[in-house]
């Protein structure tokens, strides 16, 4: 009786032993590659640095279930072909700007910023508790993609130039690296606009091929040293009020993955989101402070004749851009009347607040 308890247990146990040794190749080949392909250079300041923290805290967050390969502008495709790369199926995402493809569709500017929008804050409110990634959803899907927030950059300066803008007559035939909406604002200024990316912004500004460009804020304009060829930093733009970055992914793939990959690329996508904005946050003004002390940069700001051209050139552009399609339409009314409810309440709250701090402080 007890040799036959003996012969019933070691069989169990060989059993278990043989369900283990063939669980593993099963585990193993559960393993997900997700190729993400960026527009930024590695080893970036800012932009390409969290990209890479991003993707790299992915596979951290999976336990390696999901094992990212990281792959910079010009890397494996150039930073304006990482849509097509994705959507094509050739790469499972990328990370950039979805106002770059205002090109594919002028909607995907909202998406990452435009003209006299949504702060940081207020954008992420619009797209995580909203409406808006229900809308941006249903624009990168017609384009077989998926796309979270990843980044924010807070609310970015005017730009470089090198004269001063006094009055709108100062914009008319300047060359200026500027994307998106704001992009076309300043056009309808009279401004010669390009969109390079980031990588190509020092050299052409430089070599006079541009008089003017816009990037992000002090802590990433420092070490892209634009004050070797233009003096005056303005503050604050009307063109990015606040950039959010995006990790557009194929749609394809994205929906043959289990819940819970799911949930950890979103997890490290809002981690990356928060991270960004802060790290911004925390070290623009020591570096303004570096650019000015060191630099002999001069901070000036746009006076208010200047403001109105911009926001009259703005309003023609938010018509034509309507103009586009419904699915157009739909997004400018969401997104405007979401802007005045949550700008109509950091208002009376947040800026207030900062208005009165800054005045009795004396900042």
């Amino acid at each position: 009786m007890e040799r036959r308890k003996f012969l019933k247990g070691a069989a169990l146990v060989g059993g278990a032993a043989t369900a283990s040794t063939l669980a593993a190749p099963a585990i193993a080949q559960s393993t997900r590659e997700m190729v993400i392909v960026s527009t930024w250079p590695r080893d970036f300041p800012g932009l390409g640095i969290s990209a890479q923290r991003l993707a790299a805290r992915i596979t951290e967050l999976s336990e390696g279930r999901i094992t990212t390969q990281y792959f910079a502008a010009g890397e494996r495709v150039g930073a304006f072909d990482v849509f097509d790369d994705v959507a094509s199926g050739n790469s499972q995402a990328y990370i950039g700007a979805d106002y770059y493809w205002i090109g594919k569709h002028p909607a995907f500017a909202y998406f990452t910023s435009v003209p006299f929008g949504m702060t940081s804050p207020e954008w992420n409110a619009w797209i995580k508790f909203k409406g808006g990634q229900a809308l941006w959803d249903e624009l990168s899907g017609e384009f077989g993609l998926k796309a979270l927030p990843c980044g924010g950059t807070g609310t970015q300066m005017g730009g470089w130039f090198n004269k001063e803008i006094n009055s709108p007559e100062d914009l008319k035939g300047l060359k200026m690296r500027i994307p998106g909406l704001g992009g076309t604002v300043m056009t309808k200024l009279g401004v010669s606009t390009v969109s390079l990316p980031g990588g190509q912004i020092y050299e052409n500004l430089v070599s006079g091929a541009i008089e003017a460009t816009e990037w992000v804020g002090p802590y990433n304009d420092y070490f892209m040293k634009f004050y070797e060829a233009a003096k005056y930093y303005y503050s604050a733009g009307m063109h990015e009020p606040g950039g959010g970055l995006a990790l557009g992914m194929n749609k394809s793939w994205w929906e043959g993955l289990t819940d819970i990959e799911k949930a950890i690329i979103t997890a490290a996508s809002n981690e990356e989101l928060a991270a960004q904005h802060e790290e911004a946050s925390a070290n623009n003004g020591e570096y303004l402070n570096r650019l000015v002390k060191d630099h002999g940069v001069v901070v000036k700001s746009f006076n208010d004749d200047v403001w109105d051209a911009f926001g009259g050139a703005a309003k023609e552009v938010f018509e034509e851009t309507r103009n586009h399609s419904a699915l157009a339409t739909k997004i400018d009314d969401d997104f405007q009347a979401k802007l005045r409810e949550i700008g109509g309440f950091r208002k009376i709250a947040e800026i207030e607040f900062s208005n009165q701090r800054n005045r009795v402080l004396g900042m």
